[in-house]
């Protein structure tokens, strides 16, 4: 058997981490499918005000936040793969809710419901992946494992407004993103994982079992960034058509920002690998700054989807560094714990701003939510540059 160079790098793109990685994008396929239609089928088939679609789609983030920390807490502590799985399965079946749901009341129910199975998945299916990735490879195979929700986002908005704009039931959505569920389940099914130790019954006890302690500043950074998120994606398609008067391009403003992020993924996964992480980091929030900028000073179509491509870019710069960040900041029993702290981070964020942004689009507009993001993504640059950097490379492990 030929030996393997000391130069070389071990085999990253495995059997099990290409099914990860697909699953993961047929998990986000069916979850952007949804994503631009949510509010305009409320507003369409139940008569939703402004507010009351803010606080219906923010359900989703609310309870998929509440379930994170306990997320990272089970899947350290029981064997993953059954935890991925009955996740998984969970997920599938609640796209059916959307079809049943008859009411209002039922439907932000189900809403809810899913957000708490959207948050164990994605833990789950995230820890998996960082499971089966080479250690020396991590930080570039979480940049490639996040490509596939960028592919995603590519293709399930654009087909599902198509779809929405074409006059179809809009339960042929809810039925395209079941499916796409359904095959992403059986995918993880086939994960051939090694047996790991699990955490101790004493360690179940302690207070860092479901939240990393020492990340203060950098959940704090996270958190203003996905805030400015929250607004950019949840109001998209009707801040395009009430206030720029663009009818049918949101799925095309989705095309060109993932196209943005997984761009922006492959270069940033080998600066990340020549250990330029805060320099990711920060160059992403400049460049995200720059595409709220645009977003909210020139209300014309070309200047709408140009902010989308350097949004885009500036995303998917930061957010894999982030991940990386709280990953180095947690031994590899903590991996579970490590990226639900990220996730909740990121949903604390999400979550405030799609009801905050609700609020000021009922009370004021949709664009004064949108400078709103700019702001709040402004303040996380400030904050990195102030303290987050530095407190990073200090504590890493």
């Amino acid at each position: 058997m030929a030996l393997q160079s000391p130069d070389s790098k071990p085999n990253l793109w495995n059997r099990n981490f290409i099914s990860i990685c697909t699953a993961n994008f047929l998990l986000f396929f069916a979850f952007y499918l949804l994503l631009p239609v949510l509010p305009l089928y409320l507003r369409d088939n139940f008569s939703a005000s402004r507010q009351n679609i803010g606080i219906i789609l923010a359900g989703y983030t609310v309870t998929a936040l509440i379930i994170r920390p306990f997320a990272g807490f089970i899947v350290d502590s029981y064997p993953r793969k059954s935890v991925l799985l009955a996740c998984y399965s969970f997920f599938f079946v609640l796209f059916g809710g959307y079809i049943a749901a008859t009411t209002i009341l039922l439907f932000a129910i189900t809403r809810a419901l899913h957000g708490f199975a959207f948050g164990l998945l994605t833990v789950s299916n995230s820890t998996v992946a960082i499971d089966v990735m080479p250690s020396q490879r991590r930080g570039e195979g979480i940049g490639y494992y996040g490509v596939a929700n960028n592919l995603a986002m590519a293709i399930g908005p654009s087909i599902s407004m198509y779809m929405y704009d074409a006059g179809l039931d809009p339960r042929l959505i809810f039925i395209a993103s079941l499916m796409s569920a359904g095959i992403g389940l059986y995918l993880d099914s086939t994960l051939k994982l090694r047996e790991r130790q699990t955490i101790s019954d004493k360690e179940k006890l302690s207070f860092d079992r479901f939240f990393l302690t020492n990340v203060g500043p950098e959940s704090l950074v996270v958190i203003t960034v996905s805030f400015a998120y929250g607004i950019l994606t949840t109001y998209l398609a009707i801040y395009g058509k009430e206030e720029i008067g663009i009818e049918s391009g949101t799925g095309l403003f989705f095309l060109i920002l993932a196209l943005g992020l997984i761009g922006a993924r492959i270069m940033s996964a080998r600066w990340t690998r020549l250990g330029l992480l805060t320099i990711n980091m920060a160059a992403g929030m400049l460049m995200a700054i720059a595409g709220f900028a645009i977003f909210v000073f020139w209300r014309i179509a070309p200047a709408f989807y140009l902010s989308a491509l350097i949004l885009g870019w500036g995303y998917g710069t930061m957010c894999p560094s982030f991940q990386t960040m709280f990953i180095d900041m947690a031994p590899a029993s903590r991996r579970g714990t490590a990226n639900s702290t990220y996730m909740t981070s990121w949903d604390v964020g999400v979550g405030a701003g799609v009801v905050i942004g609700g609020y000021v689009a009922q009370y004021m507009s949709y664009h004064a939510a949108y400078g709103i993001a700019m702001c709040t993504c402004t303040a996380g640059l400030i904050i990195f540059i102030a303290k987050t950097a530095r407190h990073y490379k200090a504590n890493k492990l």
